[in-house]
This record gives C-alpha cells, sequence and structure tokens, in this order.
C-alpha cells in the first residue's frame, strides 16, 4: 500500500523551499525536566475525557495486532539472512538526496530513514509501504515503543525507544524528529509544508525520549497524528556539523537509523545498500522475518531493452514485470525454458493505481471539459489492450476501481445523503445521473468510427471548428494544438500505445505533436507542468485523509506536485473537506464514493488499465511465504535467499 503525500513526505525530486515555524526544542532539564513534564501530562489527562494508550495507531482504534504481537502474520520469523538481491531501474541519477527537486536520485535512496510508526523498505523510487502489508490504515511502533493521545485527538506523545540510534552510532532522540520535522517544513515540499504548519502550528520536545506534537482547533484529525507518526528522522548533529541542506543535491548522505546503509554508488550505473551488522531494531517483533537480504543492489540501464537484456544474462537477478507484451512474449530465453528462472503471477489485492493519460486542465486549449470528453475517446482500450497487450489487463474506470468505496450507478443511501448535505455546490446532474463510465470501443478497429463522431460533435460545439486546411481552429483562428510530453526512457510498448492514441487524436483534425524527450528534461518539464498531456496518476484512494486536498484541492492546484492536472474544483474542494470529518466507517465510504464520483465526472484523465496480479521473474535463489499479504509484495522486505540453489546456481556457469 502507498502512503498519501500527508502521510509520507519521502518524496524523491519533489521538495520546494517553505519558511520555518519556530519550535520549543530543549525547554527543560535534570529533575525538574521530570516534574514539569509529570505535571503536564497529569494535567492534560484531568482536562481529557479519555487518554488513549497503545503500541500502535489507527483512527477508529481498530488494531488487527496486539501490544505483545511476536511478528505480522505474513512473515517467516525463521527466513535466514543473507545472500544478496538485485533489481534493475532505467534512467539516470546525479544526486544521493531524494527529498530535493534539485538532481535525480536513484531507486530506494530514501531506505535508510525510519519513523516513530515503521514503514516497509521500498519498491519503488520514492513511496513507502505501510507496514504491516495486511491492514490498511494501521500503523505500529519503531522508533516509538508507544503513543498517548485523548480521543479528541488534540495532541499525540510519542514514547520513543531509548536504544534507537543512527548507523554511525549516535543515539536518535526526540531532538532528532523534532529537527526532522522543521526540517521538512523549511526545506521541503511547499504544499507539504503549507498544509503540515495549518494543522501542526506546535511540537514540544518533553526530554530526550519523549515528544509532543499538538493539533490545531476545529479541523479534521484525520491524518494527523500518523502524519507525524511517518515523518522520517535524520540527525540532527550531521546536518548541523556538515551545513547540509534538504533541498540540494548532494553525494554524501546522511546517517539513518534503518536497517540498511549506503555501501557504494557509481552515478547512472550502480547503487548499492547493505545491511547494517549493528541495526539497533534488528531484534524488534517489527522486524521479525524481515530485512533479510546482506545487500540489495540497484543497477542502471539507459532503456527498457537494454535493461532486460541484462536479466537475461543474470546481470541482476529479479524483475518485477509491468510490460505485458514481453511478459506474454519475452521470457522464453533458455534460463526460463529449464527452470533457473522462475515466472510467477501473485495477487494484488492493494488498490489499483488510478493511471492513464492526464490532462493539464490549465492548458488553454484542455479547459474546456467537452475537449477533454473529445480527447477521451480517442482512447480504444479494447483495440490496445488486444492487439499491443496480449489481452492482460481490465480497463480502469475508477479512482478506487474494484474496491468498496468505488462509485456504482447513481447515487442511493449514505451517499446520496452525502451529496445533498453540501448543498449547492453540487451539480444537479451528479444527483441524478450515472457515475461516468469509461466509454467502450470496437475492437477490431484502431479508430471507432461511432466513438469518432461523438468526439467531433463535442470539438464542434466547443468553439473548435475545422478550418479549410482540414485542422480545427480556436475562436482566435489559431490551428489548435496539443503537446503530448513523453519521456524518452518510456517501454516500447508504452510508446506504441501513445502512437496509436496521438494517430486517432490527430484524425479528429487536432494538431497534436507527440514531444518526446530525455529524462532529466521530462522530470524539469513535469514539475513545472509545461505539458497538455502526460501520461501519469495520481496516489491510490483508501480514506479520507489530508493527502487529499494535495492530490485534488484547489488550494494547493497551482504548484502541487502530486496533482499532474492542476485540477481546481470547489465541488471536490467541499467533499474534500466534509470527507475528513467523517466519524463513521458508513460516513467515510459515502464520502469517498463521492469523491469518486466527483472525480470521474471532472475527467481529469483518460483512464487506462489495471492488473491484478503481480508479474515477477526471477532466478530461483529467492523464496517468499506461501501466503502473500494482501497489499504489498514485499520482495525487499520480507522475501530471503536460498543459499544452496545460490551456489547451485553459480556452479553451473548461470550467474558469476
Amino acid at each position: 500500500m502507498q502512503r498519501t503525500p500527508m502521510q509520507a513526505p519521502k518524496q524523491a525530486n519533489t521538495i520546494a523551499k517553505a519558511k520555518p515555524i519556530e519550535t520549543p526544542w530543549r525547554l527543560w532539564t535534570g529533575v525538574a525536566t521530570a516534574l514539569m513534564v509529570f505535571a503536564l501530562i497529569a494535567s492534560t489527562a484531568r482536562a481529557e475525557d479519555k487518554i488513549i494508550s497503545s503500541h500502535g495507531y489507527s483512527f477508529y482504534g481498530d488494531l488487527s495486532y496486539p501490544a505483545d504481537y511476536p511478528h505480522f502474520n505474513y512473515v517467516n520469523p525463521d527466513a535466514p539472512k543473507g545472500g544478496e538481491i538485485s533489481i534493475g531501474a532505467v534512467g539516470t541519477f546525479d544526486s544521493m538526496n531524494g527529498y530535493s527537486r534539485k538532481g535525480r536520485a536513484p531507486g530506494l535512496s530514501s531506505m535508510m530513514y525510519e519513523s516513530l510508526l515503521g514503514a516497509a523498505p521500498s519498491e519503488t523510487n520514492i513511496d513507502l509501504a505501510s507496514a504491516p502489508a495486511d491492514a490498511l490504515g494501521e500503523y505500529y511502533g519503531l522508533l516509538a515503543e508507544r503513543l498517548e493521545y485523548p480521543e479528541t485527538k488534540d495532541w499525540v506523545i510519542f514514547y520513543m525507544r531509548p536504544e534507537a540510534k543512527f548507523s554511525d552510532g549516535t543515539p536518535l532522540t526526540a531532538h532528532d524528529v523534532a529537527f526532522s520535522h522543521n526540517l521538512l517544513l523549511d526545506q521541503g515540499l511547499k504544499s507539504y509544508a503549507d498544509a503540515v504548519r495549518k494543522r501542526i502550528p506546535k511540537v514540544e520536545v518533553l526530554d530526550d525520549h519523549t515528544i509532543k506534537f499538538y493539533f490545531t482547533e476545529g479541523i479534521s484529525r484525520r491524518t494527523l497524528i500518523d502524519q507525524v507518526g511517518a515523518v522520517p528522522v535524520w540527525s540532527e548533529k550531521w546536518y548541523t556539523e556538515t551545513g547540509a541542506k534538504l533541498n540540494e543535491s548532494r553525494l554524501d548522505v546522511s546517517p539513518g537509523s534503518g536497517p540498511y546503509v549506503l555501501d557504494s554508488v557509481s552515478i547512472n550505473r550502480q547503487v548499492v545498500y547493505k545491511r547494517d551488522l549493528n541495526y539497533w531494531g534488528a531484534d524488534l517483533p517489527f522486524n521479525a522475518g524481515r530485512n533479510n537480504f546482506d545487500k540489495i543492489r540497484v543497477e542502471y540501464f539507459g532503456d527498457e531493452t537494454a535493461a532486460f537484456e541484462a536479466f537475461k544474462a543474470g546481470d541482476y537477478t529479479f524483475k518485477p514485470e509491468g510490460n505485458s507484451k514481453r511478459w506474454a512474449t519475452g521470457y522464453n530465453f533458455p534460463n526460463v525454458k529449464n527452470g533457473n528462472v522462475v515466472r510467477e503471477e501473485i495477487p494484488d489485492g492493494a488498490p489499483a493505481t488510478p493511471i492513464g493519460f492526464v490532462f493539464n486542465v490549465g492548458a488553454p486549449n484542455l479547459t474546456d471539459i467537452r475537449v477533454r470528453q473529445a480527447l477521451a475517446l480517442a482512447y480504444n482500450f479494447e483495440w490496445t489492450n488486444q492487439s499491443l497487450q496480449h489481452g492482460l489487463f481490465k480497463q480502469r474506470v475508477s479512482f478506487t476501481q474494484d474496491s468498496p468505496v468505488m462509485a456504482t450507478g447513481k447515487p442511493v443511501g449514505a451517499e446520496l445523503e452525502f451529496l445533498k448535505s453540501l448543498g449547492d455546490v453540487v451539480p444537479q446532474d451528479v444527483l441524478t445521473d450515472d457515475v461516468r463510465m469509461a466509454h467502450t470501443s470496437t475492437p477490431g478497429r484502431l479508430f471507432d468510427r461511432k466513438n469518432s463522431r461523438k468526439a467531433m460533435g463535442l470539438l464542434d460545439d466547443a468553439g473548435f471548428k475545422v478550418g479549410d486546411n482540414g485542422l480545427r481552429m480556436t475562436l482566435d483562428g489559431a490551428p489548435m494544438k496539443v503537446t503530448f510530453l513523453l519521456s524518452a526512457n518510456s517501454s516500447s510498448t508504452g510508446r506504441a500505445i501513445i502512437e496509436n492514441y496521438v494517430s486517432n487524436v490527430r484524425k479528429l483534425g487536432i494538431d497534436i505533436t507527440l514531444e518526446v524527450v530525455d529524462g532529466a528534461q521530462y522530470t524539469a518539464r513535469r514539475r513545472d507542468r509545461d505539458y497538455d498531456i502526460i501520461f501519469g496518476g495520481y496516489y491510490p484512494i483508501i480514506e479520507p485523509d489530508t493527502g487529499l486536498e494535495q492530490q485534488f484541492g484547489s488550494e494547493a492546484a497551482e504548484f502541487s506536485l502530486f496533482n499532474p492536472s492542476g485540477l481546481a474544483s470547489p465541488f471536490v474542494d467541499a467533499i474534500i473537506e466534509k470527507s475528513l470529518l467523517a466519524q463513521t466507517k458508513e460516513e467515510e465510504i459515502a464520502s469517498i464514493q463521492a469523491l469518486d464520483r466527483a472525480l470521474r465526472r471532472e475527467l481529469i484523465m483518460v483512464p487506462l488499465w489495471y492488473n491484478d496480479n503481480y508479474w515477477v521473474a526471477y532466478y530461483d535463489m529467492y523464496a517468499h511465504p506461501e501466503t502473500t499479504p494482501p497489499y504489498f509484495l514485499g520482495y525487499l522486505d520480507f522475501w530471503w535467499y536460498d543459499q544452496d540453489k545460490a551456489d547451485a546456481l553459480r556452479a553451473s556457469g548461470v550467474l558469476r
């Protein structure tokens, strides 16, 4: 499962500068400190109805694991430690700072850092997966052994593990937590910093291992405790002594407290992380059966073809596959046929990531929804899936695909009541019409004539008439131009899909350009929203949280890197605002169904496809539990190395 932007500020290449808030970091010392802290906590407790003390956190307090859990249910607590897992990546990198807009950081560059409420090692460049991987919306103490908060959730106190330390041997304390919190506000992503300042006005270090966060009165208590609990913790000592900044590109890394440390770096070629044999948290139940590899190696390649050939040659040994053509036809090389390489499809129970052709709704020619409807009709999922993707995908229609919070049909029951409660901001058709569904197309022909006629009518109605030159013209008499921005690192199948889509758009009379740029240019232009259309997406929507405001809210729409469409809708704003006030599961489900309905109505992207299985291929020297958890593949987390099988592969010459 992926955390939303407010829950996990670890976002590579997405940090912008913001001003810090003032924080009292060291207020008391010695015996006087202990007495004052005791008095403070006691008086606060008397002022609240009830103080909750727990080893973990969920909004409703319904944790799956008790305080004395020995390990997560899905791990093998006796998994052996050792060996190496190696994975491939496409692109380039020139920095090891995964928190800055400047430079490009490599895969897993943030994995050395931990938080008060723990997370699993990432399997992508910038995202963290929740631990445990068999429960959504639950967080368990890692740097913190327990937390306290009132029923009102007006504040939270974390009691930290005194044995926690950084990889350089220095203690990790509450001062480091406060420093990290403020560093993100001072030098972090603007949309994140602005949102946090409004919700978290104050943090206090009560003693070296106790920290308290205060939350603003009169706002939703959603994504507050889990947000502060997810902040990566950096060494204040290291930043102070080196003068390093979070918003700069650099190759040196600050010490982390996690199970892995940086071993070696070769720019644009390779990064190796090694297991810290002195890791302070190795024996925690939270880590039982996890962090099993001695080394994690990431190999970089210029394109997908080179990366796949390197896998076939054994230059790296584990490959998650996302290319349907390659999955269907590419795995017929000798090491697959003789069983040295395993192909496996593992069920994926996580919400499908909403990917698609994302429209920049602020682009001059795309502000009219009728234009976006016409452009959507140019995409033929049925032909694409059958002709280019070997029929392996399902068509995505929803931002909450196949989940209990997916909107269907007309709004009824609790969802209808929720929408009515929002007042005049709700368009009347939302209350009476079926939710927007993806159109269907003829699979036997790329250019669907019925859909094209409908698209042309929409463009005519929007004022983009066909001129004497056969091209559609703007109201100013200029050709209607649209640019689809694509990274040169895209897969050959992905590029073919987009080229066919662009071909269909041209047949509507639109002067569309497919602009292919290198990875660095693509990253820069994406950050600046310098495009009309890109292949992109959003985080899956699971439950109400303040990250929704960064993804879909009007206030951050102009600059939020989590909102590639630039959507700014008072209707969507009203849904998000009220969803954050939900106090029951029924209200929560109704609010997210309403949000899904509203986002589909706005048509900010052409929904594409999804796969409800993980596709993985690996050299036969790795193992995983018989039953994998529903929300996370976990190959860097709870898989392990089989030494005997690895030795056999090397003895036979399959691997060097």
